[in-house]
């Protein structure tokens, strides 16, 4: 949810349950759901039914509100443009307002501060990534994850609401100049990268079980304390289950931060001693012990 992303290469489908590729209708747009707590580190049952699941048991299973496309229109004073946090691959982030309690629409400095994301209808990012966001962030709660608030599906609308971040993201502070983003101290810049570790190793932990597969620095968003938090699942996979040590996957993440070799071929040369490398087809992630063998 980042104020910017990069070019992401194509993902799987949502590895917890495949989608029906023959359209959604409305009919979720007016169910309600409690809003997660930010307090809590957990993967709920949902996360823990067989896969695959469809596009009907993901959206019943996320603890999360079902608002209606209104609802949000007005929560963002009719998406102003002078409202926009901040653009990317799947749409334009707007600033709203929502009671803390029932989560309806308020008046602009009333209640809580929300991120909403409105996917950009001629966009490269789609119902694939969104439906993956909702997949992951509406049952795995923790500190170091953004908090997804709720979503919308209504039409050809798709939007997800999240807890507002109001230090933006990371690359924003390493890369930007202004009196907004002043040069990070290192005790700020240690702490952001423990946050952000701790993150992937709550998702890495026989809690979750998920790979991320998009960390980077537009990803990782900053609260008012710089409290680091992992946003944007849309390219997240399951992880190993049952006797499975590993899963491979295929090339995946945005451009620019992987090896451009590898991207263009798909093939990682892969360190396996002082002398000697080994190419590999695609990825291997180790678990439990929160590493990764790339």
């Amino acid at each position: 949810m980042g104020n910017c992303w990069g070019a992401k290469i194509s993902s799987d489908s949502p590895s917890r349950g495949a989608f029906s590729p023959s359209g959604v209708t409305s009919k979720f747009a007016s169910r309600n759901g409690a809003a997660l707590s930010s307090s809590s580190s957990h993967a709920s049952s949902a996360s823990m039914l067989p896969t695959p699941r469809s596009e009907d048991e993901i959206l019943e299973s996320a603890n999360v509100k079902a608002f209606t496309f209104n609802e949000l229109r007005t929560a963002t004073r009719n998406f102003r443009p002078d409202s926009v946090l901040g653009e990317g691959g799947f749409g334009s982030v707007f600033k709203g307002w929502i009671d803390e309690k029932t989560l309806a629409p308020t008046r602009p400095g009333l209640g809580m501060v929300i991120a909403v994301k409105k996917l950009n209808q001629e966009g490269y990012q789609g119902h694939k990534e969104w439906l993956t966001e909702v997949n992951y962030l509406g049952t795995l709660s923790n500190p170091y994850l953004v908090r997804l608030v709720g979503y919308c599906l209504e039409d050809e609308q798709r939007l997800l609401v999240y807890e507002f971040m109001p230090r933006g993201s990371l690359e924003n502070h390493l890369f930007r100049r202004s009196s907004h983003f002043q040069p990070l101290s290192w005790n700020l810049r240690m702490k952001i990268a423990l946050g952000a570790a701790k993150g992937l190793a709550f998702l890495h932990s026989d809690n979750a079980k998920v790979i991320y597969r998009d960390f980077k620095t537009s990803n990782i968003l900053l609260d008012a304390n710089f409290n680091a938090k992992l946003s944007d699942f849309g390219l997240a996979k399951d992880g190993p289950t049952g006797d499975k040590s590993h899963v491979s996957t295929r090339v995946m993440g945005t451009h620019g931060y992987a090896a451009p070799e590898y991207l263009a071929t798909g093939t990682a040369v892969v360190p396996v001693s002082k002398s000697s490398y080994a190419i590999v087809p695609s990825i291997t992630f180790q678990f439990p012990n929160h590493h990764m063998q790339l």
